[in-house]
């Protein structure tokens, strides 16, 4: 890159801007980060053409249709480099690739754009983005308020680190609109929910909860994860954040760890500067992978939506199956879904079997085609069980409380067949069997489970 198209990145608009920290959030910057070859498209163009062309780094050299792989840490400094480091605007200048690579900023780009938002960030993992962002948007004496159902990783953080970072949280059920307003606080900096809730597929209305954080002078942090740009856009409802583990659909194809972060630069260059001091930084190539992933990702969400719906919708009638969790199939849990605000569900579907988790695992181990294993959001069908992997920490009451019965199975679509899949299915779960035992209530427990009850919820 030469000094003249290093200099139009933007780091001169970023010197004259009045620059003011976060107190006022008034800083004027860039979007971006981007660089002049890097193209950039208007956030109105539909998701399946920002996925395949926002972002893409146009090489002035060989011309090549694909974002190279900057595969350097780090890169020749000049004039540009040094006005960079003096101002405070090393994220817009190409100097060390912790912070900030030409793939990298392909990839924010194209998220950035998908989500309708001027600037992304990405980092190693979605924990990396997530804590990344918690710490950044609060401080010591601060309050945060989020669900007990939060993803594990999550909450184990919240629960864990933030009391001994300064910081209180209040956890609630995010559905309960009352219970979210009454938690408020005069020193409640931050609300941190999700689109969809892992594994029961609650659905909180991002819309009101939007205006219960503006109201209480704070912000909304919304993990999109379950849902991707393709299904909602939480910035549009007015959330001030979104996170993701890209690891999941964006990436889509279960070969790469990472994550995100989207909202308005002056959020985003807080947060960039807690994830340099973090070390979560995403290297060149899974960068580019991650990018290379995104081009699909609206294909790849119609085909999950509609392979979640279709099993949802098979289940539901199923006499091995005790509940379906899912939009689709409504119930009192969805009476108050905003549907207008989703393009789709996603591809999870979380279902009981009947006969607990002992027959939950023998139903898994009898699928053939959906792989059992944790994570979600590849091209391929995965199956796992909630109590024995992501929330295996919680005790039986606070799996009782959250919602996760035995039996519960999560599964997570992929892009087969659907009828390949539903037979499948079928073909493991058989027919009931009137001499099996009965399954034990949420209520009864071990001696052993009752006594790990000790530990409590928040």
């Amino acid at each position: 890159m030469t000094k003249e198209s290093r200099t139009a990145v933007g780091f001169e608009e970023g010197r004259t801007g009045g620059a003011k920290w976060f107190n006022d959030l008034t800083r004027s910057r860039f979007a971006g980060p981007v660089t002049p070859h890097h193209r950039v498209l208007s956030r109105s163009v539909s998701p399946e053409t920002l996925a395949v062309h926002a972002g893409t780094y146009e090489d002035p050299v060989t011309g090549a249709v694909g974002t190279p792989v900057f595969q350097t840490s780090t890169f020749l400094l000049d004039d540009a480099s040094y006005a960079a480091f003096s101002d405070g605007t090393s994220r817009d200048v190409p100097i060390y690739t912790r912070y900030g690579n030409p793939s990298q900023w392909s990839v924010q780009e194209k998220i950035a754009a998908l989500e309708g938002s001027r600037s992304a960030l990405v980092t190693s993992s979605g924990m990396s983005a997530i804590a990344s962002t918690i710490y950044a948007l609060t401080n010591a004496g601060s309050h945060i308020i989020s669900a007990y159902d939060a993803y594990g990783g999550t909450y184990n953080l919240l629960r864990e680190d933030m009391p001994s970072a300064g910081r209180e949280v209040t956890f609630v059920d995010p559905t309960d609109l009352d219970a979210i307003e009454a938690a408020v606080r005069p020193e409640t900096q931050l609300l941190f929910f999700e689109t969809l809730t892992n594994p029961l597929l609650k659905a909180p209305s991002i819309r009101r909860i939007a205006r219960i954080a503006k109201e209480a002078n704070a912000l909304l942090v919304v993990d999109n994860t379950f849902l991707s740009p393709v299904n909602m856009r939480p910035l549009d409802l007015g959330a001030d954040v979104v996170v993701h583990s890209a690891t999941k659909y964006l990436g889509g194809h279960s070969d790469l760890t990472a994550g995100a972060v989207v909202g308005r630069r002056k959020f985003l260059d807080r947060i960039w500067a807690q994830a340099l001091r973090f070390g979560g930084t995403l290297e060149p190539l899974t960068a580019f992978l991650l990018e290379r992933g995104l081009k699909t990702l609206p294909l790849r969400m119609r085909a999950q939506n509609d392979n979640a719906r279709a099993i949802a919708r098979h289940l539901a009638g199923h006499p091995r199956i005790a509940a379906v969790h899912h939009p689709e199939i409504g119930g009192a849990r969805y009476a108050d879904l905003e549907r207008a605000d989703y393009a789709g569900y996603g591809g999870m579907v979380s279902f009981e079997v009947r006969g607990g988790d002992e027959a939950a695992l023998d139903f898994m181990k009898k699928l053939s085609i959906p792989y059992v294993a944790t994570s979600l959001g590849g091209v391929e069908s995965l199956v796992s069980m909630p109590s024995n992997t992501s929330h295996s920490s919680l005790t039986a009451r606070q799996r009782a409380q959250i919602g996760i019965n035995p039996g519960l199975v999560r599964f997570s679509a992929g892009i087969e067949n659907a009828q390949d899949l539903i037979r499948d299915l079928d073909n493991a779960l058989g027919t009931p069997d009137e001499d099996a035992p009965a399954e034990k209530t949420p209520d009864e427990k071990t001696p052993a489970e009752d006594a790990s009850d000790e530990k409590g919820m928040s």
